[in-house]
């Protein structure tokens, strides 16, 4: 089966907490959206805001990895926003993260990216929180992610890099 490539949209705060955890979790734990990966795809979160709902703008990608096997599992975790504790079951998928990886703003990639190039609306989509995103992309993402070598001085990062907090 091809490797596939997925951007996952969730604040920062909870990609820090799945990061720490070892684990991808996208549309408020639901299992349809982690079904369609496999094992070694590649996978990506953007993160508009820090925190839900009132957190500031960020607009970074803030974590990428690969899926890391083809187990879907279900855990209990807490209150849900909608009802009492124990009564949130997420969905979740093992990734092997990348810990190095810093994030990087979207603004300076939207001109060479493929879901974003030529579409003044490309945040439209993200509201569905998973996109299938291009091999292109995420290389290139993944690319922006990773700090410079110390010993290449002509590396030149196509973005600014911002440092994300663990």
């Amino acid at each position: 089966m091809a490797i596939r490539y997925w951007l996952g949209v969730v604040q920062q705060d909870h990609v820090l907490r799945g990061v720490a955890a070892g684990i991808a979790q996208v549309n408020h734990g639901a299992k349809a959206p982690l079904e369609r990966m496999s094992a070694a795809d590649g996978f990506v979160y953007y993160s508009p805001k820090t925190t839900f709902p009132d957190g500031e703008p960020l607009k970074q990608f803030t974590a990428i990895g690969r899926i890391a096997d083809d187990d879907i599992y279900q855990t209990t975790q807490g209150p849900s926003m909608r009802g009492p504790a124990g009564d949130f079951k997420p969905w979740r998928r093992r990734v092997d993260w990348e810990h190095e990886a810093e994030a990087t703003p979207i603004r300076p990639l939207l001109p060479v990216l493929d879901f974003t190039r030529d579409k003044p609306d490309w945040g439209y989509q993200l509201r569905r929180g998973l996109i299938e995103i291009t091999r292109h992309d995420f290389e290139l993402i993944r690319r922006q992610m990773r700090r410079p070598s110390p010993d290449d001085p002509h590396a030149k990062p196509l973005a600014r890099r911002a440092t994300m907090s663990r």
